[in-house]
């Protein structure tokens, strides 16, 4: 993104762009997955999962606004930045906008927890508590979490575990086990797409002190850990049902032309030329979503 591109200082514009559209399928498709559990298990409510995808998202804009706020004062994000233009860095909001901004997202999320603690329970208020803070902590606070390497662990288990299991607890009472199955490769998709930001930010990270798995360990290891998540994606599919689950399920086995290109482009691309992987392995996880959605609502599991 250019500087002609970009939007006015202070505009709504920039508040759109600070707020990273392109990354809520990730908070939007583990809530889909999750209504999709206690669909076919005859308990989906929609006025619960509405809450839960209100949530979702307004956690995942709070986090986008820490990121960018954290990332600049940490000098994570400069000037050299690889990847999309960030508003603070780029002087389009200033740190005290963006931090102010951080916590109405985060305000937002939480009066759907309010809702959602009504209806399904004490545990809700663990889980909000622990994905706000969470969110910030993930450049933020005294032990930033993707600074420490624990970036991945973070994406893995709230952004599958936690947001499908979740989504299913609040429809049903209870966590069945397809959710926890299916939780599985949407996580992993989740955080291949963290990998792929890694893998190109790595010497500009090592630079920033930012001690990313693949900034400590290289980028083998990024590639590996790719191959990794995707491998276990595309397995749970079938090992469901070889568990008994009907076919339907394997409908997401059709995107693994798109996910193979994808690890091609990652272990031959470098810096700036890996930000169409980045968005692809984003509209990957969209595409995989939806198709899992839907395999998980025709799959009779009662």
């Amino acid at each position: 993104m250019t500087s002609k591109t970009l939007p006015a200082a202070g505009s709504i514009g920039a508040w759109i762009m600070a707020s990273r559209p392109a990354t809520l399928a990730a908070a939007i498709i583990p809530v889909a997955v999750g209504a999709a559990c206690a669909f076919n298990l005859g308990g989906l409510r929609w006025g619960p999962t509405l809450a839960a995808l209100w949530g979702a998202i307004w956690i995942q804009i709070g986090t986008n606004f820490a990121n960018d706020v954290f990332d600049y004062e940490k000098g994570a994000d400069t000037g050299e930045r690889l990847g999309p233009t960030r508003a603070v860095q780029a002087g389009l909001l200033s740190s005290g906008h963006m931090r102010t901004g951080m916590i109405v997202a985060f305000g937002l999320a939480f009066a759907s927890g309010i809702y959602l603690t009504w209806v399904a329970g004490w545990p809700i208020i663990i889980i909000g508590i622990a994905s706000i803070l969470s969110g910030i902590a993930y450049t933020g606070g005294p032990y930033p979490l993707g600074y420490h390497g624990l970036g991945d662990v973070f994406v893995l288990v709230f952004f599958g575990f936690v947001a499908v299991c979740g989504t299913a607890f609040i429809n049903l009472g209870a966590v069945p086990a397809i959710a926890w199955w299916a939780a599985a490769p949407v996580g992993c998709l989740a955080t291949a797409i963290l990998v792929v930001n890694n893998v190109r930010d790595r010497v500009g990270d090592r630079a920033a002190g930012k001690g990313t798995v693949v900034a400590r360990f290289g980028r083998a290891v990024g590639v590996g850990e790719y191959i990794l998540l995707m491998a276990v994606s595309y397995l749970i599919p079938p090992l469901l049902v070889l568990r008994g689950e009907p076919p339907w399920i394997m409908l997401p086995l059709v995107t693994v032309p798109r996910a193979t290109l994808l690890l091609n482009q990652l272990v031959n691309r470098e810096g700036q030329e890996l930000n169409p992987t980045l968005v692809g392995t984003a509209k990957l996880m969209v595409f995989y979503g939806i198709l899992f959605t839907i395999g998980l609502a025709l799959t009779d599991l009662r």
